[in-house]
């Protein structure tokens, strides 16, 4: 992929397109549900997404990147993964895949907010107070780690690293809002190239979660 002067993206920009998100190949994943899922679940109705935890490795940042840069990045591209998984989700409930409800992520956010809790200090907290705080039956969470950062810019980091094979590991989990017990935990790998986008790696995920999702209708 080529940028045009006209298409270069400032430093945060092109962190968020080149830092988290591949091209997915499926390396390898791993999954649990709890073995009484169906009678831990059987009333939930709605399910909250929180902003996952991002991780970028800054064991060898290029030199137009700062740590400052890196941490940005991180914050920015936790709520918009939360965003993006909320809306694939969403339509597929809508679509009829899904028997649970999700909590909108702007409201999700304001009373994480108004409760004085903002995403870095959401491993603070316990699952079921985190649930008992936004009014839901569960709550959907996890982790982003990207092995290895571009450049600031996506036009540069292309120049910088050309094709190099980049990696994301994924942990995504669910918990219920009772008693905060791990009801579901998916894990998987994926590899690709840099500059694709954070919807891109959000929709590979979720097409790879979809038939795993604990919440979907039964045929």
């Amino acid at each position: 992929m080529t940028l045009s002067p006209k298409l270069a993206l400032p430093p945060v920009a092109g962190l968020l397109l080149a830092v988290l998100l591949p091209t997915p190949l499926l390396a390898g994943a791993q999954r649990y549900t709890h073995p009484d899922f169906a009678n831990l679940t059987k009333d939930h109705k709605v399910i909250a997404i929180l902003p996952f935890k991002v991780n970028i490795d800054t064991a060898h940042l290029p030199k137009q990147v700062t740590l400052e840069m890196i941490a940005k990045s991180e914050k920015e591209e936790s709520v918009e993964f939360q965003r993006e998984l909320y809306a694939r989700f969403l339509q597929r409930a809508q679509d009829g895949e899904y028997r649970i409800g999700f909590q909108d992520v702007d409201q999700t956010n304001a009373l994480l907010a108004k409760a004085g809790i903002d995403p870095d200090s959401l491993g603070l907290r316990t699952k079921d107070e985190i649930a008992k705080i936004l009014g839901v039956d569960a709550l959907v969470s996890g982790t982003v780690h990207q092995a290895r950062p571009p450049s600031a810019g996506a036009s540069i980091a292309l120049s910088i690293f050309g094709g190099t094979t980049q990696r994301v590991d994924i942990n995504m989990v669910v918990h219920n809002g009772a008693d905060g017990v791990l009801l579901w935990s998916y894990d998987h790998t994926d590899k690709g190239t840099i500059g694709d986008s954070v919807p891109a790696m959000t929709k590979s995920l979720l097409k790879k979660v979809a038939g795993n999702f604990p919440y979907r209708v039964k045929a």
